[in-house]
C-alpha cells in the first residue's frame, strides 16, 4: 500500500518530481515553444506546443491539484484570466449568482463586460444562504460563485450550504479561495465543483509572479471547455512564472500559518483601540462569520484583516500615509506587510466603507507591525 503523503510534504518537495536527465531537485525551465513529432506524426511525449501547456506549468498544476485534492488543474497568466475562463466555459447563455462583496475587478467584469458575452449575473449577499436560494434559477443558473473570506471585508460564506443550493438547482459551485489557500480550506472536499486562486497572492507569496489557477473536482465536459478556452485565448502561465510559483508553494504552509497567526494577533490587539471603529477578521469570536469559519477553516483564519478608522476617510488615508514599516501597495499575500485605503482603489460604485484600511500581514515580527500602525494612528491626534 502506498502511503498518502501529507500536503506539507507534497508542497515542500514540489510533488516529488526529480529531473530525469540530470537528477536536479529543482525542475528546469523549459522555454521551448514547440516540440518534435514522432516519425508517425504523433506526440507520444505529451507536448506539442507551449500555448496550451508547458512541462514546468504542468508540474505547478500537479502540485496545486494535489494540495486541493482535485482531479485537474489549469494554471493561467493571472487570477483574472483564471476567473473569467471559469465563466466563459459555461454553456451559453448563462445565468450566474455572485457576491455583492467580492474582488472588485471581477465584479466589474461580470457587471459590465460579461452580459455582452451571454453571461448575466445576479449579485447577492452570499453569506446568507436564503439569499442564494432566492437568486438561483433552476435549469437556468449555471454557476454559483462565492468568495470566502471575501475581499475586503473578509465575510465568510458557507461552502457546504452553497453547494447544496447550487446542486439542487442544477448549477455548479465555484469558490474563490485565494485568501484561505488550500492550507486553511479545501472547498472541493466541502462540495464545490471548482476552486479559483489568484496565484499572484499566497501561492507564490513573494510579490514577483502574476498567475492564476482553476482546480476542478472532475475531468468532465466543463473542464474540457475550460481547457480549450484557456488554450484558444492564450491564457496559459509561462514557464518562468511557473518555476517561481513552484518555488513559492514549497513554503506555502509555513507562510500562511505564520501570516494567519500574525493577523489574529493584530486583530485582537486593535479590537480595543479607541481610534478604531471596528476590526474585520473572521478569527475574532465576535465576527459574524466566526462560527462558519470554524466549521470550514483549519489551522487559522487567513492573513488578511481590515480596520475601520473612527475619525473617518481622511483619517484613514492619513494613517496609511504615515506608516513606516507597512508598505502602501495594492495586492496581498506576500512576505512584506501591505496597507491600502481600498475604497480609493475601487473608485466609484465601491461598497467598501471609506474609513476602511485593508491590511495584508506579512512575515515581519507582529510587535513591530503593531508599533508602526499605532504610531500612524497617533498621527490623527
Amino acid at each position: 500500500m502506498v502511503k498518502t503523503l501529507k500536503p506539507e510534504t507534497i508542497a515542500a518537495q514540489a510533488g516529488g518530481a526529480v529531473d530525469e536527465a540530470t537528477g536536479a531537485l529543482v525542475p528546469p525551465i523549459h522555454t521551448a515553444t514547440t516540440y518534435i513529432r514522432d516519425p508517425d506524426n504523433q506526440y507520444r511525449r505529451g507536448f506539442a506546443y507551449s500555448r496550451p501547456d508547458n512541462p514546468v506549468t504542468r508540474q505547478a498544476e500537479d502540485v496545486l491539484c494535489r494540495l486541493e485534492a482535485g482531479s485537474a488543474c489549469l494554471m493561467s497568466g493571472s487570477g483574472m484570466a483564471g476567473a473569467t475562463t471559469a465563466f466563459l466555459a459555461l454553456e451559453q447563455s448563462a445565468h450566474v449568482v455572485a457576491p455583492k462583496v467580492m474582488y472588485w475587478a471581477l465584479k466589474k467584469w461580470l457587471a459590465e463586460d460579461a452580459p455582452a458575452l451571454g453571461i448575466r449575473a445576479t449579485f447577492v449577499d452570499t453569506t446568507n444562504l436564503d439569499a442564494i436560494a432566492a437568486a438561483v434559477r433552476p435549469g437556468e443558473t449555471r454557476l454559483v460563485w462565492i468568495e470566502t473570506p471575501a475581499n475586503p471585508t473578509w465575510d465568510i460564506a458557507d461552502i457546504r450550504g452553497a453547494a447544496r443550493i447550487a446542486h439542487a438547482a442544477g448549477a455548479m459551485l465555484a469558490v474563490d479561495s485565494t485568501i484561505a489557500t488550500p492550507v486553511l480550506t479545501q472547498p472541493l472536499q466541502l462540495g464545490a465543483d471548482v476552486v479559483m486562486h489568484s496565484a499572484t497572492k499566497y501561492l507564490n507569496g513573494h510579490s514577483d509572479v502574476i498567475g492564476g489557477a482553476l482546480v476542478f473536482a472532475r475531468r468532465d465536459a466543463y473542464f474540457e471547455r475550460a481547457a480549450r478556452m484557456r488554450s484558444m485565448l492564450g491564457a496559459v502561465l509561462g514557464p518562468f512564472e511557473a518555476s517561481l510559483l513552484i518555488r513559492g508553494m514549497r513554503t506555502l504552509h509555513l507562510r500562511v500559518r505564520h501570516q494567519s497567526a500574525t493577523a489574529l494577533t493584530l486583530a485582537q490587539h486593535f479590537a480595543s483601540n479607541p481610534r478604531i471603529l471596528g476590526v474585520l477578521y473572521p478569527g475574532l469570536d465576535a465576527d459574524k462569520g466566526y462560527q462558519t469559519a470554524v466549521g470550514q477553516m483549519t489551522g487559522g483564519f487567513g492573513g488578511m484583516l481590515s480596520i475601520r478608522i473612527r475619525a473617518g476617510e481622511e483619517a484613514a488615508v492619513r494613517t496609511a500615509a504615515n506608516v513606516k514599516l507597512w508598505k502602501r501597495a495594492t495586492s496581498l499575500g506576500g512576505v512584506e506587510s501591505l496597507i491600502e485605503h481600498r475604497a480609493s482603489v475601487e473608485g466609484p460604485g465601491t461598497l467598501c466603507p471609506p474609513d476602511l484600511l485593508r491590511l495584508s500581514a506579512g512575515l515581519e515580527d507582529a510587535g513591530d507591525l503593531i508599533d508602526d500602525l499605532e504610531q500612524a494612528l497617533g498621527s490623527n491626534g
